[in-house]
C-alpha cells in the first residue's frame, strides 16, 4: 500500500523538479554548470573526530536524504561515501535569498554546504551551515523512504539507487574491493607477477564450457570471447616468468542462477616448479590471510554456518567422497558397462558417450558436494574430466587434481600441469572426438598451445579461484548477483 501514492503521483513530483530546475536557470543559479566543490573532508571523520573537528569550519557535499523543520530553521541528512551527517540551516545566518533557496531543495539533490562542527542539544554531532550550494539538482525522486528499494529486480537492473538507498549495498562492494587487494597483496609478497591475456580468442580452451561468439570486422575472423585463462598463462610459464597470476572477466554462454552469471570474475595463478600439493598449501594460506585481513577473523558465518578457515582444510580422494556418501566404491567398479549399471541402480542419470570416470564425478555432484561445508581439498579426479592435467604415476585412471569446496560449493580448481604435448595432443583428440558427439563444451586442439609445450615447460601447478563466490562468502550474500555491481539481466520490454 505505502508505494502505491508515490507511484500516482511521480509524474507531478518530476515535473515540479523540472520546474525548479528552470527557475533556478533563471535566476542564474544553474547547478549543473558548477564543476568542482571545496569538499574539505568527510563527514565519517568529522564525527569520529569531533574534539578535532568542534567549532572549526569545514566543507561537506553529498546527497541529502531527509529534510525536516519548519519556518526559519531547516535540518538535512546529508549522505557521502563515508556516511552522513546532519545540516542545521538558520533564516538569519544564511539570509533570505539562500534560505529560500534551500528551502526548496528535494531529497536526492547534491549540495555543498560550508560551516562550522557542533553538537545539538540532543548531543547529535552537526555542521551550522554559514554558506549552502546546490551541486546537482535530481529530476527524479529516490523511492519512498520507509519502503526503500526492495525490489529485487529493479535493485540489479538500477544499482545505482541500489547504493544510494542500501548502504548495506555499498558496505558489500566496499569489501569485494578489498578482498581483491589482499589476494594482490598476497600473491605480489609470493613473488608473482600479475598479467593480462586476451580476451577475444581464436580458440577458447582451458574450461568445460560454451563460449560466446564474435566476429572481428577489422580481420574479418570469428572470434570467440574467453571462457578461461588458462592457456596463455601457461604460454608465459613457457617463457619462464615462473609465477604469474590473472584476475580478469570470463564469459560462459550458459546458465544463470544464484552462483552463475554469464561474466564473472576469475583468478588464475601458475607456480613453475611445483605440483598440486604446493596449491593446496597455497590456497590454505591465501585464503585465511584474505578472511583476517578483510573481516580480521579466520571464522566466516554464511547463512547462519560457520566455517572455520584457521584449520588445516581437510582431504579427500573424489573415489572416497563418493563412498563416503553415496556408499559406492569406484575401485570395484571395473567398466564403463558396470559403472552405468550403478547408475541406473541410483537414479544417476547419464549419456551414452559417459565413461567410468564421467560417472564416478556425476555421483560426487549428486551425493558428496552437498555435504562439504567445511574447507575441503576434493583430490585425484578422474582423467575423463580432465583434460589439462598430469596422470597420477601410480593409477593413470586418475590424476593430480583438487576441487576445494566450502558451503557445498566449489570454490577453486587445480592441476599439477599437463606439460607432455605428446599426451596432451592425444587429450585435444579426445576432446575433439566429444565435440563431434555434440558436446558443446569440449576444448578444441590449440595447436599454439601445443608448440609452447613443445618448446618446454617446467613441472607447473596451477589454481582458478572464483572471485565471485569468495565474495559471497566472505559478505554473507545470499545471490551472486548481489556481489556483481552490474549483473547480466534481460533487456526489458521496450
Amino acid at each position: 500500500m505505502g508505494n502505491k501514492p508515490q507511484q500516482a503521483n511521480t509524474s507531478d513530483v518530476i515535473k515540479v523538479r523540472y520546474e525548479k530546475l528552470q527557475a533556478l536557470r533563471e535566476a542564474g543559479r544553474d547547478p549543473f554548470v558548477i564543476t568542482t566543490s571545496d569538499r574539505d573532508v568527510y563527514t565519517k571523520t568529522v564525527k569520529d573526530k569531533f574534539e578535532d573537528y568542534e567549532n572549526k569550519d569545514v566543507c561537506v557535499a553529498g546527497r541529502i536524504m531527509s529534510k525536516r523543520g519548519k519556518g526559519k530553521v531547516s535540518f538535512l541528512d546529508l549522505h557521502d561515501k563515508t556516511g552522513k551527517i546532519q545540516i542545521f540551516a538558520k533564516f538569519d545566518d544564511l539570509g533570505e535569498e539562500e534560505y529560500g533557496f534551500l528551502k526548496k531543495w528535494d531529497i536526492g539533490d547534491i549540495v555543498e554546504v560550508k560551516g562550522f562542527v557542533f553538537k545539538t542539544q540532543m548531543g547529535e554531532i552537526s555542521v551550522h551551515a554559514k554558506a549552502v550550494r546546490l551541486l546537482s539538482k535530481s529530476l527524479k525522486p529516490l523511492p519512498e523512504k520507509y519502503h526503500g528499494l526492495t525490489n529485487t529486480d529493479l535493485r540489479y537492473r538500477q544499482r545505482y539507487v541500489d547504493l544510494i538507498m542500501n548502504p548495506e549495498v555499498k558496505d558489500t562492494f566496499v569489501k569485494r574491493s578489498k578482498i581483491i587487494a589482499a589476494i594482490r597483496r598476497y600473491l605480489d609478497a609470493q613473488d608473482f607477477i600479475e598479467v593480462e591475456t586476451p580476451m577475444l580468442v581464436a580458440n577458447a580452451g582451458g574450461a568445460a564450457a560454451r563460449p560466446f561468439l564474435t566476429h572481428s570486422n577489422a580481420l574479418d575472423e570469428e572470434f570467440k570471447l574467453r571462457i578461461s585463462l588458462e592457456l596463455y598463462l601457461k604460454r608465459l610459464i613457457v617463457g619462464g616468468l615462473e609465477r604469474v597470476y590473472e584476475i580478469g572477466r570470463v564469459f560462459r554462454n550458459e546458465g544463470v542462477d544464484t552462483r552463475h552469471n554469464p561474466e564473472f570474475t576469475l583468478m588464475e595463478l601458475y607456480q613453475a616448479y611445483t605440483d598440486y600439493n604446493g596449491m593446496m598449501d597455497l590456497t590454505e594460506n591465501l585464503y585465511r590471510h584474505v578472511a583476517q585481513e578483510v573481516l580480521g577473523t579466520t571464522t566466516i558465518t554464511y547463512n547462519g554456518v560457520e566455517m572455520d578457515l584457521g584449520k588445516p582444510f581437510e582431504r579427500i580422494t573424489m573415489v572416497d567422497a563418493v563412498k563416503k556418501y553415496a556408499g559406492v566404491d569406484f575401485n570395484e567398479i571395473n567398466s564403463d558397462e558396470e559403472a552405468k549399471a550403478i547408475a541406473k541402480e541410483h537414479h544417476v542419470e547419464f549419456e551414452d558417450r559417459h565413461k567410468k570416470g564421467d560417472i564416478l564425478s556425476l555421483f560426487f555432484e549428486e551425493y558428496a558436494e552437498e555435504h562439504l561445508i567445511q574447507p575441503t581439498f576434493v583430490i585425484d579426479h578422474p582423467i575423463e574430466i580432465s583434460p589439462l592435467t598430469k596422470k597420477k604415476p601410480e593409477d593413470p585412471n586418475y590424476v593430480e587434481r583438487f576441487e576445494l569446496f566450502m558451503n557445498g560449493w566449489e570454490m577453486a580448481n587445480a592441476y599439477s600441469e599437463l606439460n607432455d604435448p605428446i599426451d596432451q595432443r592425444e587429450r585435444f583428440k579426445a576432446q575433439e572426438a566429444l565435440l563431434a558427439q555434440g558436446d558443446e563444451e569440449a576444448n578444441t586442439t590449440d595447436e599454439d598451445f601445443l608448440n609452447a609445450l613443445e618448446i618446454g615447460m617446467p613441472p607447473t601447478g596451477g589454481i582458478g579461484y572464483g572471485i565471485d563466490r569468495l565474495t559471497m562468502l566472505l559478505t554473507d550474500s545470499p545471490a551472486i548477483r548481489d556481489v556483481l555491481l552490474f549483473p547480466t539481466m534481460k533487456t526489458l520490454d521496450k
